[in-house]
C-alpha cells in the first residue's frame, strides 16, 4: 500500500510538471471558493519580552527573542505551505549605539502536493528557506540579501518520480512602511465602472513598493520564476491596501506574459473590536481589468452606489481575487498593539488561473511583515 501511495503522489508531481502552459494559462481558470486558505498565529514575543540586562537601547527587546509566524495555507487546493516565519529587529548596545543583532525575516516553511483526485494522500517536495535582511534606515527588505550568510532565500525542491530537483532563489527589494509619516502625501485612485469614473482621495498614502522582485518558481515548475514591480498602498485613516498597478512578469510555454493587478484590501473593524479584538480584510484585487472592461452603464447596480462605495464593490465581470482574511487580535499589556493575532484566511477566485494564484500568494508573504504587524 505504501509503495501505491508514493506512486501517486509521484504521478502527481510529475504530472503538474508537464502540464501544458497553454492549458494552465487559457482552459484551466478557476471559479471557485478556497483557493487560498488556511491559519496562521503571530506571537509578537519582541512586545512583551523587554531587556532586563540594561546593555541595550532603551526600549529594546530581549536579545535574541523573535516574533513568530506560525502558518499552514492551502493554495489551489493542491499545494501546502506549512511552517514558520521568524523576525528580530535591530538591537543596539548602550552609549555608542553597537549594532549587535541585525533586523531580517527568516523563513523555514516545507512545501508539500496533495493528490487532487484524493487531498488526503500528501507528499512532501521541498521546502521555502532562508534569510531576509532588513535595512531600517531605507524600509528595504533585501530578497538577495541572504547570500551574505550563505542562507539565501530560496525554493528547493526534491527529485519525486519524473520531476527533476530544482534550487531557485528570490532577489530584487520590497520597501515597506515609512517611518517619517509627516512626508506622507495625499493619492487620488480612479478607477472605471462602465462608463462612469469613480475616484478615492487617500490623505496619508503610505506606498510599499516592489522594486524588481524575483518571485523563485515553484513548488512546481508550472509556477514560473516572476518579476514583480509596483505598489501597495496604506491609508492610514481607514486601515486600508489600494493599489493602482501592481506588475508581475512570467514566461510561460514560450510566450511573455503580464499579469496587471489593481484593486482594494479594505479593513472592517468588528462593532466590538475593542473587547472581542475582531476584524478583517475584505479583498477586491482585478486581474487585467482593463482587458475586461465591463459593458455596463451608469443605470445598472454600480450607480446607485456612493463613489466610495462603488469604488470597493466587486465586479464579477472582471478575474479577481476576493474573499476575507480575518484577524482575532490580542493586544500586549499596556499597549495598542497585539501581543498575538489569530489569522484565517478564506480567499476565492473568479476566473483566475493557477499562476496568477500562486504569485499573488508569494508575493503577500514576501510581505508579511508591512502587512501584519507595521
Amino acid at each position: 500500500m505504501k509503495r501505491m501511495h508514493l506512486g501517486l503522489i509521484a504521478g502527481l508531481v510529475a504530472g503538474l510538471a508537464l502540464i501544458p502552459a497553454s492549458l494552465a494559462q487559457s482552459e484551466d481558470l478557476i471559479t471557485e471558493d478556497g483557493v487560498i486558505t488556511g491559519t496562521m498565529e503571530i506571537d509578537f514575543k519582541t512586545r512583551t519580552t523587554p531587556d532586563t540586562s540594561g546593555k541595550y537601547k532603551d526600549g529594546s527587546p530581549q536579545f535574541g527573542v523573535q516574533d513568530e509566524y506560525r502558518l499552514n495555507f492551502s493554495v489551489v487546493k493542491t499545494t501546502e505551505f506549512a511552517g514558520k516565519i521568524v523576525r528580530q529587529p535591530n538591537i543596539f548596545t548602550k552609549g555608542i549605539l553597537k549594532r549587535v543583532q541585525g533586523a531580517a525575516l527568516g523563513f523555514d516553511i516545507t512545501l508539500s502536493v496533495l493528490n487532487p483526485k484524493d487531498l488526503k494522500q500528501k507528499k512532501t517536495i521541498g521546502k521555502w528557506v532562508g534569510n531576509l535582511p532588513i535595512n531600517t534606515e531605507t524600509g528595504a527588505f533585501e530578497l538577495a540579501g541572504g547570500i551574505k550568510e550563505e542562507r539565501p532565500l530560496r525554493i528547493a525542491v526534491d527529485a519525486v518520480g519524473k520531476a527533476a530537483a530544482f534550487e531557485d532563489r528570490f532577489s530584487g527589494r520590497l520597501i515597506g512602511k515609512a517611518e517619517k509619516k509627516e512626508t506622507l502625501a495625499d493619492y487620488s485612485y480612479k478607477r472605471l465602472i462602465g462608463n462612469k469614473e469613480v475616484t478615492v482621495v487617500v490623505k496619508r498614502s503610505d506606498p510599499m513598493r516592489f522594486d524588481g522582485i524575483e518571485l523563485a518558481k515553484g513548488p512546481a515548475e508550472i509556477y514560473p520564476r516572476t518579476v514583480v514591480n509596483g505598489r501597495l498602498d496604506y491609508d492610514y485613516e481607514t486601515g486600508n491596501w489600494l493599489t493602482d498597478g501592481i506588475r508581475f512578469n512570467y514566461a510561460l510555454n514560450g510566450r511573455e506574459i503580464e499579469d496587471v493587478v489593481t484593486g482594494t484590501i479594505k479593513w472592517v473593524e468588528d462593532p466590538q473590536r475593542d473587547v472581542n479584538g475582531k476584524g478583517h480584510y475584505e479583498f477586491n484585487l482585478r486581474f487585467n481589468e482593463a482587458k475586461f472592461k465591463t459593458q455596463t452603464t451608469e443605470s445598472d447596480a454600480f450607480a446607485a452606489m456612493s463613489e466610495e462605495d462603488a469604488f470597493f464593490a466587486v465586479d464579477d465581470t472582471v478575474p479577481t481575487l476576493k474573499g476575507r482574511i480575518e484577524f482575532i487580535d490580542t493586544k500586549a499589556f499596556g499597549s495598542d498593539l497585539p501581543a498575538n493575532s489569530k489569522v484565517t484566511y478564506n480567499l476565492h477566485a473568479n476566473k483566475l488561473n493557477k499562476q496568477q494564484i500562486m504569485n499573488f500568494f508569494k508575493l503577500w508573504i514576501i510581505a508579511i511583515g508591512p502587512t501584519n504587524d507595521e
